[in-house]
């Protein structure tokens, strides 16, 4: 049924980029490239309707959590109809790559606009999207002059009032793998022993959750990606969140661990050229702000400058590369089990 749902809202979304082209030839042979992307945000859809307002190229998007669209593209093989793969998290654009779903190409224009630490030295994806990991405590529960780093939460003192997602979040997981690219893996090891032993409750499904729970004092700090509690004091998830997300305090570490969301070229892309220029306006400085602006994220370069991200005040990155990120992912789980991470 799922699958049926998210071809339906392919062919709506396809529907909506082909009106851009009703300006060309009738006679003319319309392009198009077809893009399966693990971003959830409806409002990339006016980004992908921009370009085919621009480029005459329409997009047919394809929506799904990117373990499912890595799954389908293992299943569809040669026979896939995928152009571009959008992904969210290190681990899982690595991921595609090391499992041969993506090609390497070359483009001066994406070589030009995405930093070095944010693309594959093997040129299969470029980043487009930044997401920083930060902290949330509540100042009435915790002293948050004391936290400085992640590595603050396995301090005794904190014994009880630590909340984390589930292991299973690539966003925890890329935060470890972080870890052992700046610490090695004793002290990394280290962290997390002490850091699970100061939590007391069951481990939350999403950022949201943790956010939450802080705000109500069940818990002092937790870890969340910055965009959600952005999006929770902007109000898109009701004035209840809004109220809650007030409450806390978002906790920067100077230098902090980026994140981001990437795109690279499907293996069997047939619609090669139309893809390359896709990538190419997504990942420009007009293409990068047009996919962070409405979902808080950051641009490739520069900051979010909604009201709400500016409120957390400037980051730094620690230029931990993405594709070190996706390298430590497998060792940065298996501390994480032995540790306890649930």
């Amino acid at each position: 049924m799922n699958s049926i749902l998210r071809f339906a809202s392919s062919i709506a979304v396809s529907s909506l980029f082909m009106l851009s082209s009703s300006s060309l030839d009738a006679k003319a042979s319309i392009r198009e490239v077809r893009v399966y992307s693990g971003r959830h945000y409806n409002t990339d859809r006016e980004v992908f309707k921009k370009f085919a307002e621009q480029t005459g190229i329409r997009v047919r998007l394809i929506e799904a959590t990117g373990i499912s669209l890595i799954e389908r593209l293992k299943r569809e093989g040669k026979n896939s109809n995928a152009d571009v793969i959008l992904l969210v998290d290190a681990a899982r654009i690595s991921n595609a790559a090391k499992n041969g779903l993506l090609q390497s190409y070359r483009s001066e224009m994406l070589d030009k606009n995405v930093p070095e630490e944010y693309k594959d030295k093997n040129r299969r994806w470029y980043s487009l999207t930044r997401r920083v990991r930060v902290m949330v405590a509540n100042p009435k529960v915790i002293d948050v002059s004391k936290i400085k780093d992640y590595s603050d939460l396995s301090n005794p003192s904190l014994k009880g009032l630590v909340c984390l997602r589930k292991r299973n979040s690539p966003y925890n997981q890329s935060l470890v793998a972080n870890q052992l690219v700046l610490r090695g893996e004793k002290d990394t090891k280290k962290w997390l022993k002490n850091m699970i032993a100061n939590v007391s409750q069951p481990y939350f499904p999403g950022d949201i959750g943790i956010t939450r729970a802080v705000a109500q004092g069940k818990c002092g700090i937790g870890i969340v990606n910055h965009y959600y509690v952005a999006r929770m004091l902007a109000g898109v998830n009701g004035s209840k969140d809004k109220n809650l997300a007030k409450k806390v305090k978002v906790l920067t570490p100077n230098p902090a661990h980026v994140n981001v969301s990437a795109g690279g070229l499907a293996k069997y892309a047939k619609n090669k050229k139309e893809a390359i220029k896709l990538l190419e306006f997504l990942a420009s400085p007009k293409g990068s702000k047009g996919l962070a602006g409405p979902t808080y994220e950051h641009p490739l370069i520069g900051s979010n400058q909604s009201p709400e991200v500016r409120g957390f005040g400037p980051f730094t990155s620690d230029r931990v590369t993405i594709t070190e990120l996706g390298e430590n992912n497998s060792k940065a789980i298996s501390l994480m089990r032995k540790a306890g991470w649930d």
